[in-house]
This record gives structure tokens, C-alpha cells and sequence, in this order.
């Protein structure tokens, strides 16, 4: 995707960035628990899409980047993956 498409695509988004490379997110939860159990929804979806984010945890605290590494940018995966991220988190 040209950076327009990421830039307009972000628009419909809550909360993600786009650094040139990657979208990406963080989040901010209550304490550790609220965090490991987000990771572990997180990590529900991208089975079920197949697409596999960068993704760190510290305490109360997850950061997620996408980017489909195998076409070398954005693609249409990671604006879904990121929908479902953004229904998850409310």
C-alpha cells in the first residue's frame, strides 16, 4: 500500500501509527493479568488469520507492530488484523 492508503486506511482506526515501516499500537491495562490475558486473545486472532504481529509485553503494558514481512509493507492483512485488535480492546 502507498503511505496515502496507510495514512487514509488509519483514519478508520483507533489508535494506531504509522512510522514508515510498520503500523502499530499500545495499550495500557490495569496490571499484569488484564496484559497476559489481551496477549492471549491477541494471539488467538492472528491464528485465525494467519498473520503474526511484532508484539511486546512489560507489566500492564503491549505494544503491537504490523507488517506483512513477506510482501515487504502494509497490506490489507495487517488493517484487519488491526480491526479485530481494535474490537477486542473496545
Amino acid at each position: 500500500m502507498s503511505e496515502n492508503e496507510v495514512q487514509t486506511r488509519l483514519g478508520k482506526l483507533s489508535g494506531w501509527q504509522y512510522d514508515g515501516v510498520c503500523i502499530h499500537r499500545s495499550f495500557v491495562f490495569r496490571d499484569f493479568s488484564e496484559a497476559f490475558a489481551f496477549l492471549t486473545r491477541v494471539a488467538l486472532i492472528s491464528e485465525k488469520l494467519n498473520h503474526h504481529p511484532d508484539w511486546s509485553g512489560v507489566y500492564n503494558r503491549v505494544s503491537l507492530k504490523l507488517r506483512t514481512h513477506d510482501a515487504g509493507g502494509i497490506t490489507e492483512k495487517d488493517f484487519n488484523f488491526a480491526g479485530e485488535v481494535d474490537a477486542l480492546s473496545g
